[in-house]
């Protein structure tokens, strides 16, 4: 069976950045990734690359950041008075916070403490990266009408509810 949307796909994958170094695998776990093609579940262009492909088959995919996790904003950078950060003493770079954005939750991480100003950045630590797959497809089945209409795969590899 070949990768279409409505199929629930299931593989291994290494996740390289451009200096060569694993940002994430599949293969620490044990078991491979599942989900839904066409659902949205995984970046749009290593989606794109894995349609008409079937288990058995390995390849590997790079993406472009207008693919991935998206180009770097500068917006999303900004400096913040550390009385914003109710209840939290010591703020260091690396903390992350959900932060109220102007389309819903985000997540900020804290980039540098100067004085009573901390600067965070909004953007998806991937952004601007241009990420390399190393991809092994394992399996290729048919979605059921429950995983459908969750928009996820249930059972191995997949969303437990």
């Amino acid at each position: 069976m070949q990768i279409a949307d409505q199929s629930v796909v299931l593989m291994h994958y290494t996740l390289t950045n451009a200096k060569g170094e694993v940002l994430d695998t599949s293969r620490d776990r044990g078991e491979p990734l599942a989900y839904l093609h066409g659902g949205g579940n995984i970046i749009p262009g290593l989606e794109k690359a894995l349609v008409g492909k079937q288990a058995g088959d390995k390849l590997q995919v790079t993406v472009q950041p207008e693919e991935g996790y998206g180009v770097r904003d500068e917006r999303l950078v900004q400096q913040v008075p550390k009385r914003a950060f109710q209840g939290v003493s010591n703020i260091a770079p690396g903390m992350s916070f959900r932060a109220d954005g102007p389309n819903g939750p985000v997540r900020v991480v804290v980039t540098k403490v100067l004085g009573d100003m901390v600067t965070i950045d909004g953007n998806h630590e991937l952004a601007g990266e241009v990420l390399n797959f190393d991809v092994e497809i394992t399996e290729v089945r048919t979605a059921t009408q429950e995983e459908l209409d969750h928009g996820h795969v249930h059972g191995a590899g997949g969303h437990h509810h």
